[in-house]
Order: structure tokens, then sequence, then C-alpha cells
């Protein structure tokens, strides 16, 4: 008898756990996701973004970046991301230490941009570098032979000068990347194309400097973030947060190490980045 009775309170405590928890997920709320390190991949954020997109129970949600940038496609891809979710729920960024470059481009399409007032922002530009040890290899008598299809195969290859030639096709491919940049940020920052041009050469501002020049949207922390999101959400002060990430395998976590594929992609896989 005692038996039963043990099993019927177990029974009964795990039916309340699971009807809480069915009514927590259920419950509106804000979600919050974290972009943080160099930008060289684009899966997982996407995935998360694409996440908390769907999730009818995600009312608003909070971009917490911590960016240097990155490689241009990845900036690309989560951007985008960003976008289409924008148009199904308000989204807030956070600028934590940085959010400069590719970090910068990915923030763009949020309702509001929050900085600190000594967030590191900006480094609006495109950079390819290509560096040259001929003239080592020729001193120590090391020769290369190339055979390739075509003129300019190689022309970042570390082993052979660049040709005035293929430095101009660089430096165009480099002004259309550029130009991609411009666009992505006054399709939703209240900032003429022209004047954003003539400051968005590569330098860095404070979360101050990017205020007053339209970059960001108001000066505060991650909390003050969070209540923005809550306000445009239209929730109630005391909405739960979550955080969204990614769900990751063993084999993902080994792929993503430092002994993993990740760190054996070829040189031009990264070779131009915000």
């Amino acid at each position: 008898m005692k038996k039963k009775i043990l099993i019927g309170i177990i029974a009964l405590i795990v039916i309340f756990y699971v009807i809480s928890a069915l009514r927590y997920e259920s419950q509106p709320k804000v979600g919050l996701i974290r972009i943080e390190g160099t930008i060289t991949d684009y899966l997982d954020t996407v995935s998360i973004i694409s996440q908390a997109t769907k999730d009818e129970s995600i009312k608003a949600v909070v971009i917490d970046v911590d960016s240097p940038g990155g490689a241009v496609g990845a900036s690309q891809e989560i951007y985008r991301a960003i976008e289409k979710l924008r148009e199904k729920k308000p989204v807030v960024v956070s600028m934590g230490n940085v959010a400069a470059s590719g970090g910068y481009y990915i923030s763009a399409p949020a309702n509001v941009i929050y900085a600190n007032p000594g967030t590191i922002t900006g480094s609006i530009g495109v950079i390819i570098q290509h560096v040259d040890v001929s003239e080592i290899l020729n001193k120590f008598g090391v020769k290369v032979n190339t055979i390739k299809s075509g003129a300019n195969k190689d022309i970042l290859y570390p082993t052979k000068p660049l040709l005035p030639e293929q430095k101009a096709l660089l430096e165009k491919t480099v002004m259309d990347v550029y130009d991609q940049f411009l666009d992505a940020i006054v399709k939703y920052r209240p900032i003429k194309k022209d004047i954003l041009k003539s400051y968005a050469d590569g330098r860095v501002f404070s979360g101050n400097e990017a205020k007053a020049l339209g970059l960001v949207d108001k000066i505060g922390n991650i909390q003050d973030a969070i209540s923005e999101a809550k306000k445009l959400g239209k929730l109630k002060e005391d909405a739960p947060v979550i955080e969204l990430k990614p769900k990751k395998s063993l084999l993902d976590e080994f792929m993503n190490s430092k002994f993993g594929m990740e760190k054996v992609k070829s040189g031009i896989y990264y070779m131009m980045s915000f």
C-alpha cells in the first residue's frame, strides 16, 4: 500500500513539473542571442535566429554583439537572417566591448541599437591582404613551380609578387563589396549614403561618437536593451528572458575545436573580410 502511495506521489510530482515546463515554454518571453568573437561561420548563429523567428512565444529578441568582424559571406548570411527575424518581431542589438566592421554590419538591421559609451564600433570597410615571401624564398634558393589554369589562379599566393593588373582586379572587388556594406547600413539606419561614405573609411568610433553619427540609437547596456525589447514586444516588465544556444553534438564540438577541420580551410576561404 505504501509503495503505491509513493509511486502516486512521484507521478504527481512528475506531472506537475511537466505541466510547469510546458507553461513556461508557451509563456511570452524575450529571446537572447549572443554573437561573440570573429565571424568565420554562420550556420549555428543562423540556426538559432531561425529558431527565434519561428517560436511564437518569443515576442522580441535581444542580440548581444561582441565581435570585431570577420568573413564577408558569413556576416551577410547573419544579416539576412536578422532581417527575416525583424519581419516577424522586434529586434534590439546590445553592443558589448566591440561591434566593429562585420560586427556592426550584422547589427544594422535591428529596430534599435544600444551601445555602451565606450563600445568600439564602426570600422566600416573591406580588406584583402597579400603577403609576399618570394624574396625570402629566393634568398634561400627555394623555387616554387606552379601549374595553373589561368593567369590569376594564384593571385593571392604568398610565393609570388602581386602584379599591378592583379591589384586592380582586387581593388575592384573590394570596392564592390564596400558598396554593399554601405547599402546594408543605409537600408535601416537614418543616414544618407554620401554622408556615411565620408567617414566609412575604416576608422573606429566610441559608442558616444557612433550615436552622434546615427550609427547607434541609444547609449545603454544589455539590461537597457532587454527593457527596450519588452516594451517593443508589449511584454510585462517581469517577462522571462531565455538565452538561445545552438545544439551541438560531440562531432560538432570536435569539428570546431583546434584539432577540427575548421582550422584547415584554404586561405582563400577567408581572403576578404569586414
